[in-house]
């Protein structure tokens, strides 16, 4: 029986990672975090597990062998909130935390397959895996992008060094179920879907970094996607690296709030933004002091490396995708 270890397993990718497992029939799933916020159980309560443990107990243990032969580590546990200020707290949880479970994966034979992110580009108008590209916003992007630079250093440029499997995946801007315990770091189409059930509308930012209103970019993606390309290198053990993992597509967080509009107020003709925003449905907010300068207002995955290696996952758009989370939110 294959026997897999997800970290960060009660949180918005780990436990739709696990979900993913269960739907191929895995469920010998050691699965790893911190429930200190206790409703994150919601996240796992109905799925298929062999163990759970507390984090503060498992690297040290799964150093020492104490899980037995492991196929695979998916390495979703981290401290994921951009505007955390600690460095100290985010490097230990993002950085150290993480070499010392590479070494114990190499020196126990189990394929590494871990969460990096878009953060690591920060002001960076190119998105491609590569160093010249990199360059963090915040103490978050930064941790991430130093873990990324370690892989390389350790696996070598492209990744033949290393024993067994390590592949990295810089999530871009994921959205969908299971993410109710993240507070302000849920999504976009998360916070709008409360926000339209409870004033009737959805809120963007305004006008910042030469965007008009609502216009700023990101690449969405859907956590079905997310899952879906983890479980094809799960598949493919001879393919490492680091690699985006985003939908490919720049969209305008218009396009989110009008795919949440369509959904909920389900009009009798499809709006487009500015018949939303004329009709009270979407509304533009200053945009915060607390993120001029720390925000990325465009992100667009290259998906170059992903295709090379062979993944050829087709990914939704946003109307597709936040079409089927309302569904889901709306029960």
């Amino acid at each position: 029986m294959t026997r897999v270890v997800v970290t960060g397993a009660a949180g918005f990718i780990g436990s739709n990672i696990v979900r993913g497992l269960n739907a191929r029939g895995i469920d010998d799933i050691i699965c790893v975090d911190d429930l200190t916020q206790g409703d994150k159980f919601r996240n796992l309560a109905d799925l298929k597990i062999a163990d759970y443990v507390d984090m503060d107990l498992f690297y040290d243990a799964f150093a020492d062998g104490a899980f037995g032969s492991v196929e695979a580590v998916f390495h979703e546990g981290a401290c994921s909130d951009t505007m955390e200020s600690d460095g100290k707290y985010m490097m230990d949880n993002n950085y150290t935390l993480s070499c010392g479970l590479f070494r114990a994966c190499q020196e126990r034979g189990a394929r590494l397959l871990y969460a990096s992110s878009a953060a690591t580009y920060g002001g960076s108008s190119s998105f491609t895996e590569s160093p010249e590209f990199e360059a963090p916003l915040n103490v978050y992007g930064y941790s991430k992008l130093l873990f990324d630079q370690r892989m390389r250093r350790e696996c070598g440029a492209d990744f033949s060094r290393m024993q067994h499997q390590v592949a990295g995946f810089r999530y871009f801007n994921v959205y969908g179920p299971r993410e109710q315990h993240k507070g302000r770091m849920a999504s976009v189409a998360f916070h709008q879907f409360h926000q339209f059930r409870e004033l009737g509308k959805v809120k963007l930012f305004g006008e910042y970094g030469g965007y008009a209103a609502g216009q700023q970019m990101r690449d969405f993606v859907f956590v079905d996607d997310v899952v879906a390309v983890n479980l094809w290198f799960f598949d493919h053990p001879d393919r490492s690296g680091i690699f985006n993992l985003g939908s490919g597509r720049a969209q305008p967080f218009n396009d989110v709030a009008v795919a949440v509009v369509n959904a909920l107020a389900q009009p009798a003709t499809p709006l487009d933004a500015a018949a939303a925003a004329a009709q009270g449905l979407i509304e533009y907010v200053p945009f915060p002091d607390a993120l001029r300068g720390k925000y990325q207002c465009f992100t667009q995955a290259d998906l170059s490396a992903l295709r090379r290696a062979g993944c050829d996952h087709a990914f939704a758009d946003v109307a597709t995708g936040v079409a089927r989370y309302m569904k889901t939110l709306a029960g």
